[in-house]
């Protein structure tokens, strides 16, 4: 079961909460531990009267059940009395529900100035009046959640409700933007759009459906989104009838009707309607800087000349913006070769954080160290090679101007450690063009070799600004996904400063981009001094996971993905938050000094830890299976590059003792030389096979055959069947075993 949240010493104030709604938010506040300030003026649904009794009564609820909480009477337009009270009989102000309001339900044609003001001064002004007098007091602490009520007739309108149906639209507007100006002190604000039975609902709704929605199917999301677990920010939610749902916006990828020198007419726009309103291929900004790359494409296109004609098919839009998939996707680069020394090792540590200063570092320092290692991430170092410097303007279909490339995202594998020297071969390819509106997105797949044996595979996801447009598809089942955290505080955080020559130490390793050096020229790309490598920052986190889970053990390393967010200032410092579940640890990397999330969606895969001796006896209730394991990972080592090329195939193993998944292993021949890992592997095995550890001790030994084993539901196997009978491969010579 999981751990119930809890709001213990938080102090909540939930407005217009004598009853329905408000009423409802702050027991469920006061059950969970958080001190309440219930506050409601008491009045009609209009806005009229005024009275104690509502407020006093939902204390002595919250009371009556062992909780703490404080009336409060005034106008949420007088919003610095009512934080006064939570700071009088509180001390401090942690979160704040918006959700005072009443009526005045008119035609529009019949809606008079009193009408419009008074709705406006306590749905949106009120809601701002509040907001403001606790903000300064939540950056202060570092901690606020604000909740912002909106309604569905602020998202689609409603007859009879213009007053009503601008103001919750307004309060949505104004919780975005708190959202952003909030995020570095830690503050979020969201909006809900509830449907549920209150004094204002029953006029709208027939008396059995306002009974149906109950308001305690609204509270808990309001709990969520208000506890400090909860990442959520700026969002949008319809809730009701046990029902939550998440809202975006969403945009037609339109036309440019405009040519260089040319009038834009009235007549263009009809003739392109259909073009302008076709939501087949939307495109979903989530704030305004996407919203208004799309308007600096269009300029650069109608500035070169590049206006789209009326109509366009996609093929005239594929020649505009000089993007043909068809001729570019599975394009390859010329072969790059990169040889290198452990000095190259040791300048990248170096470019990456590490020190001498630190113990366990000095085996990625010293060449002389007897555990002298390269570290993981090195292996981006030789595959760049075929982004900077492979020819990838001269592609057939990718017409680009590099001076728009971004780096968006970036994902690396290893199939075993990497040599600390060597001359390696890097072969990249186009896997895919993408057409994101406002720009094009290239993967680009790089497999470097040693020989020809296979060390790594990077994938690097190129973000070219304002080449979008040309009518291609938005996603590819070949880009190596990001994933986003699990929704509780980090496990672990790791957190290191840079150094103001970081990045003049860093481009030694080979990014010669003068942005990361050159005053005038991070000028001219609007940064106020150079910045650090995205790859370094990358580094840095990679770093702080290899040390935290896997003890600096680089053969424990598997793979990494990460999304470059923002920049970082050499000299500021790099936070590390991480989540570790099973052989994943999820990690996203901040600026400490203002909070911006720097690399998101990342995740670093980790192999289980190596098996080396299957001499250790079974301890008393331990697994017969451990022995055979280590046996076979033993036989994998000696033969692993052979078995791979026979079975090309990743096992999965789930070894059951007293009806529970006891152990799981994964025999991997299908990557590099082959390996054994104890745990689940990351992706999807080819096979898994579930057995109890008896039966899989009878199977191997030979004293049960498998095929009767499976029909006699000893042995249950998941995925292609055919490759089980591969394992003979591995499982003969039983008196080995």
């Amino acid at each position: 079961m999981s751990v119930p949240l809890s709001f213990d010493g938080k102090v909540v104030l939930v407005t217009g909460a004598g009853g329905g709604l408000g009423r409802e938010y702050a027991l469920a506040f006061a059950e969970r531990g958080a001190l309440v300030v219930v506050n409601d003026l008491g009045g009609d649904i209009k806005g009229g009267g005024k009275s104690t009794s509502a407020a006093d009564k939902v204390v002595e609820e919250i009371k009556a059940k062992g909780g703490k909480a404080v009336a409060n009477y005034d106008s949420v337009e007088n919003g610095e009395k009512l934080i006064q009270t939570a700071l009088d009989a509180f001390g401090r102000i942690d979160v704040v529900i918006n959700n005072a309001g009443i009526l005045r339900d008119r035609s529009f044609a019949r809606t008079s100035d009193m009408d419009w003001d008074l709705i406006h001064r306590v749905h949106l002004r009120g809601s701002f009046q509040v907001t403001r007098a606790a903000w300064n007091h939540m950056k202060n602490q570092k901690f606020g959640r604000i909740i912002m009520t909106s309604s569905a007739a602020g998202i689609y309108g409603n007859f009879g409700q213009a007053n009503y149906s601008a103001a919750k639209l307004g309060l949505l507007g104004l919780a975005n933007t708190l959202a952003i100006e909030g995020q570095k002190y830690n503050i979020h604000c969201n909006t809900i759009a509830p449907t549920a039975g209150s004094r204002l609902t029953e006029t709208v709704m027939p008396p059995d459906l306002v009974a149906s929605l109950k308001a305690e199917y609204v509270a808990p999301l309001v709990l969520w989104l208000c506890h400090e677990q909860c990442r959520e920010n700026g969002s949008l939610f319809e809730v009701g009838a046990g029902w939550i749902g998440k809202l975006r916006w969403e945009r037609t990828q339109g036309g440019i009707l405009r040519h260089k020198n040319q009038k834009m007419t009235p007549e263009a726009v009809r003739d392109n309607w259909d073009q302008i309103c076709d939501f087949s291929n939307a495109s979903k900004p989530a704030n305004i800087q996407e919203s208004l790359q799309s308007l600096v494409e269009v300029l650069s296109k109608v500035d070169a000349g590049d206006g789209a004609a009326p109509n366009p098919t996609s093929a005239m839009a594929s020649t505009t913006s000089g993007i043909n998939p068809g001729e570019a996707v599975g394009q390859q680069l010329p072969g790059m070769t990169f040889t290198y020394s452990h000095m190259q090792c040791i300048l990248y540590a170096l470019g990456v954080g590490m020190s001498t200063k630190e113990p366990d570092h000095l085996k990625f320092l010293y060449e002389g160290h007897e555990d002298f290692s390269c570290l993981p991430t090195f292996g981006v170092i030789p595959a760049q090679a075929s982004m900077m410097e492979g020819g990838l303007s001269t592609v057939p279909g990718l017409n680009l101007d590099l001076t728009r490339l971004l780096h968006g995202e970036q994902y690396l594998e290893l199939f075993k450690p990497l040599p600390t020297s060597g001359t390696l071969t890097s072969r990249a390819t186009i896997a895919d063009v993408l057409d994101k509106g406002s720009g094009a997105v290239i993967l680009l797949d790089v497999h470097t070799y040693s020989g020809e044996e296979l060390l790594c595979y990077n994938q690097f996801s190129l973000f070219i600004v304002g080449a979008g447009g040309f009518g291609g598809k938005r996603t590819s089942d070949k880009a190596k996904s990001t994933a986003d955290p699990p929704k509780r505080p980090p496990d672990a955080v790791m957190v290191d400063t840079t150094t103001s020559d970081q990045a003049a130490l860093y481009r030694l390793s080979g990014d010669w981009n003068p942005l990361h050096i050159d005053p005038n020229f991070a000028a001219m790309g609007g940064f106020k001094s150079p910045i650090l490598h995205g790859l370094c920052s990358f580094g840095f986190a990679a770093r702080h996971v290899l040390k935290q889970y896997a003890d600096n053990d680089v053969s424990r390393f598997k793979s990494i993905k990460v999304r470059f967010v923002k920049p970082v200032l050499p000299g500021q410092s790099l936070l590390t938050e991480m989540w570790k579940e099973g052989s994943r640890i999820h990690f996203q990397c901040k600026v400490k000094e203002t909070g911006a999330v720097v690399l998101a969606g990342a995740y670093i895969d980790l192999h289980g830890a190596p098996v080396d001796s299957p001499s250790a006896s079974v301890e008393a209730g331990g697994l017969q299976s451990e022995l055979v394991f280590a046996e076979i990972g033993r036989r994998i080592k000696d033969m692993g590059a052979e078995l791979v090329k026979k079975v090309n195939a990743i096992f999965g193993w789930e070894i059951i003792k007293e009806g529970k998944i006891a152990a799981q292993w994964t025999i991997d021949l299908k990557t590099g030389s082959g390996a054994l890992h104890k745990g689940p592997y990351s992706g999807k095995a080819d096979v898994t096979f579930t057995v109890s550890d008896e039966d899989f001790m009878e199977v191997v030994l030979g004293k049960l055959n498998p095929q009767k084993a499976f029909f006699a539901g000893k042995l249950k196997i998941r995925g292609n069947i055919m490759l089980s009978q591969k394992l003979e491969t591995i499982l003969k010579d039983y008196a080995k075993l």
